[in-house]
């Protein structure tokens, strides 16, 4: 049954229930796109199992999100279980072998596996209004934001760096309307509260340093297998929006960061999106164009993206049709969306004559789909209905035990188990800050004469710090300028709003210590 070049899925089944051939997916077209859906309890976890499993040992390297915790059994041998022989002997599947599998565990929280981080710069500023739900005028806010910590010189990377940003921000907000445009403090101010809502959900876990490589998801093993990454996304799920903000933005990393390879003889890397209707649900029309433009371009740079969710309605139209290899599990078609639902997945396939597809996909079995990939010169098959292979790994998931084992030999082991907080925005306005205000209270002190233009021309400056690099070349200490009053405005209010920082930053961490819980 097993075939070079290709991944079997399983049988497909003649009209008398007698077996017809075998189902595969070609390598070549792996990085073509795909879509799993079905209802609750129809065997999509399985598939996306056994797909992980077809791809690792043709040397390609696998991503996928463990949602309900039970996709880790894929790191441990499979187990002789009565109703998985039953299928194998069903469909011809002889021998079936069973399989352990290269497996790294990565967590957001770092509690099932090795710690997942990215920066706020590196996130950006759309899928950070995504994540936060902001308004336009927030978005235009957040732009503005990362402007001014570009042209400043200042690395945004965790949390605490963009909410010294913010506060700094709203002090100067007049000044700094006049270079980059209307700053409203109400929507800073909401903002602000909306960071400290993803902070309270675990948001502070996920940006920071050091950041994931790319490289380390597209391992391979010393016997040509690839490495199967797999995010345990069980607490995850319970602030989805972030779950899918996070998959999001390790999608455009991929887009971003490898480079053109045309029509490969196999995907380099396999990305399996889990619950992926939470990707698009209330999306604005902007991302899910964002969406589109990295599904349609990723795959001549060798990537796969295959969607997994409950109903084909889930996925905007535009990226359906980017989707060649479909595997269909069973529909319930009570309501009438599901009904339509049912029509829309039927009218995607190539049709059978032997049977309608509307009518056979309310009445598969657990482990059963309606199967069409692509095939010849890139066309889609005729849809099959297929009883879907027994995994060869563990049905089921690790114990905490394996799990810690599998992680304790990782080949990651240690690369991000330990925070880095290197100087950022944050410690950088602290330190400008006192530093104006040491200089504020020299110019108090020093006796009033006449301001000396020491600007060094049209270099552009932060509102409230002076030309530093003037200063440091002339030697001499900063005087008032005719405007000093309203320079020592701005210093102090600088060094307020970081001083207030710097204070909650602080208190929150003293509160989390004595209270561990809120942490957990």
């Amino acid at each position: 049954m097993l075939q070079e070049g290709k991944i079997y899925i399983g049988t497909s089944r003649k009209p008398d229930d007698s077996i017809n051939k075998g189902e595969y997916l070609e390598l070549k077209f792996g990085n073509r796109h795909g879509l799993i859906t079905g209802a609750t309890g129809t065997g999509k976890t399985v598939t996306l199992q056994i797909l992980a499993e077809g791809f690792s040992n043709a040397g390609v390297p696998v991503f996928c999100a463990d949602v309900k915790g039970d996709l880790s059994g894929i790191g441990a041998m499979g187990e002789p279980k009565d109703f998985l022989l039953k299928r194998a002997e069903q469909i011809g599947l002889d021998p079936y072998d069973f399989q352990e599998f290269p497996v790294i565990f990565w967590d957001l929280y770092g509690e099932k596996g090795h710690r997942v981080r990215t920066t706020i710069s590196e996130m950006g500023p759309l899928l950070l209004s995504r994540l936060m739900n902001a308004t336009d005028a927030q978005e235009g806010v957040l732009n503005i934001a990362f402007k001014i910590a570009d042209e400043g010189g200042l690395p945004l990377l965790d949390l605490k760096d963009l909410q010294a940003l913010l506060n700094y921000m709203g002090e100067n907000a007049s000044e700094l309307s006049n270079q980059f445009g209307f700053i409203s403090k109400a929507s800073v101010g909401s903002i602000q509260r909306e960071l400290l809502i993803l902070e309270q959900q675990g948001a502070e876990h996920f940006f920071g340093e050091p950041a994931l490589k790319i490289t380390d998801i597209m391992r391979t093993t010393n016997d040509g297998r690839g490495a199967i990454s797999v995010l345990a996304a069980d607490k995850l799920m319970m602030n989805p929006r972030l779950y899918a903000t996070f998959l999001l933005w390790l999608l455009s990393e991929l887009f971003e960061e490898l480079p053109e390879v045309g029509d490969p003889d196999k995907p380099k890397l396999v990305f399996f999106f889990d619950e992926a209707h939470l990707l698009f649900n209330d999306a604005p029309k902007v991302l899910v164009e964002r969406v589109e433009q990295v599904v349609r371009l990723i795959r001549s740079k060798g990537v796969g993206v295959y969607f997994v969710t409950q109903n084909p309605l889930d996925v905007p139209e535009a990226v359906l049709a980017q989707l060649g290899n479909r595997i269909q599990h069973a529909l319930r078609a009570y309501s009438p969306r599901e009904q339509k639902a049912v029509k829309t997945a039927a009218d995607t396939f190539r049709p059978n004559p032997d049977f309608n597809c509307a009518d056979v996909i309310t009445n598969l079995g657990t482990g059963e789909a309606l199967v069409s990939t692509l095939e010849g010169k890139g066309s889609p098959s005729i849809v099959e209905r297929t009883l879907v292979r027994p995994p060869a790994s563990r049905l089921g998931p690790l114990t905490d035990a394996e799990r810690q084992k599998v992680v304790d030999v990782s080949p990651v082991r240690g690369l991000y188990d330990e925070d880095f907080d290197r100087d950022s925005a944050y410690e950088m306005l602290a330190k400008r800050a006192a530093k104006a205000a040491e200089q504020a209270e020299a110019a108090r002190q020093a006796e009033e004469k006449p301001a000396e233009d020491t600007s060094g021309g049209s270099r552009w400056t932060l509102p409230g710090f002076g030309d530093d690099a003037a200063e440091a070349a002339s030697g001499k200490q900063a005087r008032p300028r005719s405007s000093g009053h309203k320079r020592e405005t701005i210093m102090e209010a600088a060094m307020k709003s970081v001083a207030r920082t710097v204070a909650t930053q602080v208190g929150r961490a003293l509160v989390r210590g004595i209270l561990g819980s809120l942490k957990r």
